[in-house]
């Protein structure tokens, strides 16, 4: 049993997040997002546990590492797999750069975009980072996003994520066995550029493509009649992005124009 303790005394942590499931439960059922990770295999579990309504949704992001798609596509092949409007590469051509730290325009068409008016399952934990352990909650409301969002697992650590799948034993992504500590889009931002780096070594297919969608980036731009201050070409851009641009490392409350 997982063990929680507050205030109050100890409390087993499965039995609450099945109780919040249940609580919260609404008539149409819960959207259940799914990434493929080690904490949406755990919320997509106790869902069942639980005996809840719900149906999940993977966001194809279409820069996942194909070891996660293919772990989806058969171990969870009844999950609803959710296609962007617009692919990684059409967006960096889009917005004229490739997404940096502080400028993540991905995100919203990529990943937040689908489950609007929906009841949110999410597998977001206050252990992930100090960013969500302040701003987010068990139960969250976005107004921008018409959603309101159920976090069952949000008091939970890495352990006792861990403790959980192999007790339950539930199968997860290899990825995790080569050392990937949490698995998301090849080559994000948000990692670093040493991180960066090792992910276009072992996906070096997908750092051609983003190269390539860089370069696409730079000559539809100049074509246009636009100019950049920071970069001679798409390859210049591509190099400036994986080893260490200043939007990567400045201060989050500045502010660096790419482009003019």
């Amino acid at each position: 049993m997982l063990k929680g303790e507050t205030l109050f005394g100890k409390y087993d942590k499965v039995k609450t997040a099945i109780d919040r499931l249940r609580q919260f439960e609404p008539p149409e059922g819960y959207y259940l997002a799914f990434s493929g990770g080690k904490d949406s295999v755990v919320i997509k579990r106790l869902a069942e546990m639980a005996g809840v309504k719900f149906d999940a949704h993977y966001n194809l992001t279409t820069v996942d590492p194909p070891e996660l798609v293919q772990f989806i596509r058969r171990e969870h092949p009844e999950v609803h797999w959710d296609r962007p409007k617009e692919t990684m590469w059409e967006l960096i051509v889009k917005k004229g750069f490739p997404p940096v730290r502080h400028i993540r325009y991905c995100c919203e068409v990529l990943k937040e975009s689908n489950g609007k008016g929906r009841f949110m399952v999410t597998g977001v934990r206050a252990a992930e980072s100090p960013r969500r352990r302040r701003q987010w909650q068990v139960v969250d409301i976005c107004p921008s996003q018409s959603k309101r969002v159920l976090n069952p697992i949000f008091d939970w650590t890495d352990e006792d994520v861990w403790q959980f799948i192999h007790e339950n034993e539930i199968p997860y992504c290899s990825l995790y066995d080569e050392g990937f500590k949490r698995l998301g889009c090849i080559m994000c931002p948000m990692t670093g550029t040493k991180q960066m780096s090792k992910e276009a070594e072992r996906w070096p297919k997908h750092a051609a493509a983003y190269r390539r969608a860089c370069e696409r980036a730079f000559k539809s731009r100049v074509e246009s009649g636009g100019a950049y201050k920071s970069w001679t070409s798409g390859d210049d851009m591509f190099e400036w992005w994986i080893n260490g641009s200043p939007a990567q490392d400045e201060d989050e409350n500045q502010q660096r124009f790419f482009f003019e």
